[in-house]
């Protein structure tokens, strides 16, 4: 609903004239969203005006419901004009904030015009270079916004591609898509149906050998079939996909891999996401010769954040910051699998103190990807008898 809609007391008139007519004020240009959040306290689902302005990286907020103030214009450096699309979520001090709506039709001509999404696969022949691919997307600035690894039964991956049910090589497809693992992911961005599929590059990976060597498939594609990744062809099957993959209602589409046994708990936190450090960080973790036997993006909640983290309560100074940093957008769950896994991997993540693990290990994930001890790239399980634990968590 655009904010003409509403009656704002007195005060608000000249800041909704300039909403509503932004070319009035270039210089205070700024941008609208209806937004939502969910306040777990309460139990309620609050609606919120988000207004953006780009020349000083500032924010304010207006409650819809009653009609005040919220937050007052302030300069907040972790949000940037990228980041606000309808569909996105994005943080804004601590509050997880679903963007619903443009606020006026200036905001939507100027910001979502080209914005789509598309259901983007990496098929089973591919899964082990799944860092190097995500660098493919992170590259072509599109926003991995949802991904899960799961296994397709027969009739899940005859039901996703029923199209070709009457072709010829649908029974070979479908035995490949069922022997083994796969990523589904959602991807976010200008154009991102026709982006994604000319990063796949041509059906045939040996003709995209041929015509267009830098693609996926000329990389990582065996032939038609084997050939590394899927890439919906049009917005229609891209919102039928998904809601495959990632159902919008009642399920939750197939099932992650996580067989929680003998295994670690590996969480890429939302800083290094935002920081586009989530495919080299799993390029690491496979180069190191372990196992990524599940993976899921999820977004949490400050008292999950708080329970999932509550081991260091009391124990490390940094827990409230840390609780912050977990809840402050989407994060990564690995299951990782190895010999004595959580001990290993443990070692591999490194010393919590970036700065002492680029001393000690310095070929370590927190050496390699890590900024502060609480934004350090990633939570790993600490203890063995916490790594089952902590997968089953997610």
């Amino acid at each position: 609903m655009p904010l003409s809609n509403f009656c704002w007391p007195g005060q608000w008139l000249t800041q909704l004239a300039q909403i509503i007519c932004p070319e009035t004020s270039k210089e205070s240009e700024r941008f609208a969203f209806l937004a939502e959040w969910y306040d777990p306290s309460a139990a309620l689902l609050r609606r919120y005006q988000l207004l953006f302005y780009p020349k000083d990286g500032s924010v304010e907020m207006f409650d819809v419901k009653n009609q005040r103030t919220f937050l007052r214009r302030t300069k907040y450096d972790e949000l940037h004009q990228e980041d606000l699309f309808v569909g996105n979520r994005v943080n804004v001090f601590s509050r997880q904030l679903d963007l619903i709506g443009y606020g006026d039709q200036y905001t939507g001509n100027k910001l979502g015009s080209k914005k789509e999404r598309t259901l983007a696969m990496i098929k089973p022949d591919a899964v082990n270079k799944m860092g190097d691919i995500l660098q493919m997307i992170n590259d072509a600035n599109l926003i991995l916004t949802k991904a899960k690894m799961t296994k397709l039964t027969w009739k899940q991956a005859a039901d996703f591609y029923t199209e070709h049910q009457t072709k010829s090589f649908f029974n070979n497809l479908v035995q490949f898509m069922t022997s083994g693992p796969v990523v589904a992911m959602e991807l976010m961005g200008d154009e991102a149906v026709s982006v994604w599929r000319r990063i796949l590059g041509p059906t045939d990976s040996g003709v995209a050998r041929k015509e267009a060597p830098p693609s996926l498939r000329a990389q990582f594609g065996t032939d038609g079939t084997r050939n590394a990744g899927h890439g919906s062809d049009s917005l229609a099957s891209a919102a039928r996909e998904l809601e495959f993959f990632f159902p919008s209602t009642a399920g939750h589409g197939p099932a992650n891999t996580a067989n929680c046994t003998d295994c670690a708990c590996c969480v890429i936190k939302p800083h290094a996401i935002s920081e586009a450090l989530t495919g080299k960080i799993l390029h690491s973790i496979s180069a190191a010769g372990f196992e990524i036997s599940a993976l899921q993006m999820f977004n949490m909640d400050r008292a999950n954040a708080e329970e999932f983290l509550e081991v260091y309560k009391g124990v490390v100074t940094e827990y409230p910051n840390m609780v912050a940093e977990l809840c402050s957008g989407p994060c990564m769950v690995l299951e990782i699998r190895a010999t004595d896994a959580p001990k290993t991997f443990r070692e591999f993540c490194g010393p919590a103190d970036p700065e002492i693990a680029r001393h000690l290990r310095p070929d370590s994930l927190r050496a390699l990807y890590g900024k502060t001890k609480v934004q350090n790239a990633v939570h790993c399980t600490d203890l063995p008898e916490d790594g089952i634990l902590e997968v089953h968590t997610y």
